[in-house]
């Protein structure tokens, strides 16, 4: 059994990997996934949230507004790490949660899907880190056609994150995804072979 991290920045492509190495057999535990959990109504990171960003992060269904949310905390800095004091400690624990299973599963491979593994310093947890690589400047075009934000937007998400090449100077795998899907799909493929025959 094998436990790696998946990181990436922000539009550089981390689930389509994500999703190239679950079709291979890694069992995926997305922390996106699980942050979107942990904020459910009537959980209580929700009530938290609400009660530090007041009722216009709320939608009139009694959902989060990730959107409004979002456009607060990529605004000011503070409020970022309040968001994240409050969800972060949650994500890592249901995160420990799912690897467990998966071990007791005995899952071949996990893979932790986590885009701040390098900010929250989380790479000791991992036998090796891979990252979804695109370079900056593709990385903030696609981030602005995806989320239709203009530069100065997308340019603040990309400062809440450590830069792309900073990060790929600290992976231990690299699967460059500034080409076609079926690149991406070949260099996935070349690295779960060498992964299966005990070559990593």
């Amino acid at each position: 059994m094998h436990l790696i991290g998946l990181t990436g920045g922000i539009a550089t492509g981390k689930s389509t990997v994500a999703a190239e190495l679950a079709r291979h057999g890694a069992t995926v535990i997305d922390a996106d996934a699980l942050a979107r959990e942990v904020v459910e109504p009537g959980r209580p990171a929700f009530g938290e949230i609400a009660a530090r960003f007041g009722p216009g992060v709320i939608t009139a269904a009694g959902q989060l507004d990730r959107a409004g949310l979002g456009s607060i905390v990529f605004a000011d800095a503070d409020a970022r790490r309040d968001l994240e004091r409050i969800t972060h400690p949650r994500v890592r624990d249901l995160m420990q949660q799912r690897i467990a299973a998966a071990l007791a599963a005995d899952a071949d491979l996990i893979v932790a899907e986590v885009p701040l593994l390098f900010e929250t310093q989380s790479e000791a947890l991992y036998e090796g880190v891979m990252l979804a690589y695109a370079p900056a400047r593709e990385q903030l075009q696609r981030l602005m056609a995806r989320d239709g934000i203009d530069e100065a937007a997308a340019r603040q998400r990309l400062a809440a994150q450590m830069p792309i090449d900073e990060k790929r100077a600290r992976a231990t795998w690299i699967i460059d995804n500034a080409g076609t899907i079926d690149a991406t799909r070949g260099q996935v493929a070349r690295w779960w072979n060498m992964f299966a025959a005990g070559q990593l």
